[in-house]
């Protein structure tokens, strides 16, 4: 395949939502380079330099991008309550699969790129190796349905987009699993974590800086190259674990007694949960690595440099 030669570049103007978000939070930091970015964030949230869009609300979303008249829209955005999916469907439905559709929607409008983030849910993790993006997908949640139908709506749209999927997504700040290991650990003598669910832990920061590689490539070499590349990629951390293998990981970075804690492994039938969690739900991401030349460093390094930055005095984890 002939690559177009480098032309000279200019600065997106990006649409990113969710800025509150784990995921949003990062991308606005690794975006910044590319572009002039409109952030916001939901109706609950009140942050310095964010507009205000509800998602929920498809009018006002289309509204919005057309004020806007984003070159890129970058949709990290997400109903991510997994359990309470199960009792607010519709909202989740409205957040999930309406709201990019509408965005995409827009964007093929007014000629801009859109990039969305999905999840490892849109499996039934019923499979025993990595998920690769031609796997079809059959998810066991509504979430996993929501996010599912909003990935089908940007490719129904025409748009030109990445679809990322991630999974087990986690960071520094927001609720997160390593922050709720510390802090029960840190204040229990006992974690039961399940131990028959395997996945790929994924650093947020990560995520978002492997998007702006990308996008960093297209800006350099013109919409025409990213629209021949258009599609789903999968984005996580190379290598997995279950939960409990994470779990054991991110105390053996601490000291005192959340490290002593006893972390006792269990079986998904002793946590039930309102929602269907996938047993195992691997990505392949070599899709990812061919086309654009990116790819995640394993998980247990990722984890490693969260738990440095969080920089957690001795004995004691955040929340104790």
């Amino acid at each position: 395949m002939t690559i177009p030669s480098a032309r000279p570049t200019k600065r997106y103007r990006i649409l990113l939502t969710g800025v509150s978000g784990q995921l949003g939070w990062e991308l606005r930091r690794a975006l910044m380079p590319l572009g002039d970015l409109v952030c916001t964030a939901g109706p609950d949230m009140t942050l310095r330099g964010t507009e205000t869009l509800d998602l929920a609300d498809a009018e006002a979303t289309r509204d919005f991008v057309r004020r806007v008249a984003p070159d890129l829209i970058v949709n990290p955005a997400a109903y991510t309550r997994v359990d309470n999916a199960e009792d607010e469907a519709p909202l989740a439905r409205a957040i999930n699969a309406v709201a990019p559709a509408v965005l995409a929607e827009e964007a093929a409008r007014c000629g801009a790129l859109m990039v969305h983030y999905s999840t490892d849910y849109v499996f039934d993790g019923q499979a025993s190796r990595p998920y690769s993006e031609n796997y079809p997908p059959s998810p066991v949640s509504v979430y996993g349905q929501t996010k599912l139908d909003g990935e089908l709506a940007i490719q129904a749209s025409g748009v030109p987009h990445l679809v990322l999927r991630t999974s087990w997504m986690y960071g520094c700040r927001g609720n997160n699993f390593p922050l709720t290991i510390l802090r029960i650990a840190g204040r229990q003598g006992e974690v039961r974590v399940v131990d028959d669910q395997t996945g790929s832990p994924t650093w947020a920061r990560q995520v978002a800086e492997a998007t702006a590689q990308v996008l960093a490539q297209a800006r350099q070499l013109g919409r025409p190259w990213l629209e021949e590349r258009s599609g789903v990629y999968h984005l996580t951390a190379a290598g997995s674990t279950t939960w409990f293998g994470f779990a054991r990981a991110i105390l053996q970075h601490v000291e005192g007694p959340a490290r002593t804690a006893k972390l006792v492994p269990i079986p998904t039938s002793d946590f039930p949960t309102r929602a269907a969690r996938p047993t195992y739900s691997v990505l392949d991401c070599g899709k990812l690595a061919a086309t654009f030349q990116v790819a995640l460093s394993p998980w247990e390094e990722q984890l490693a440099r969260v738990m440095e930055e969080l920089n957690m005095p001795p004995g004691r984890a955040p929340g104790a």
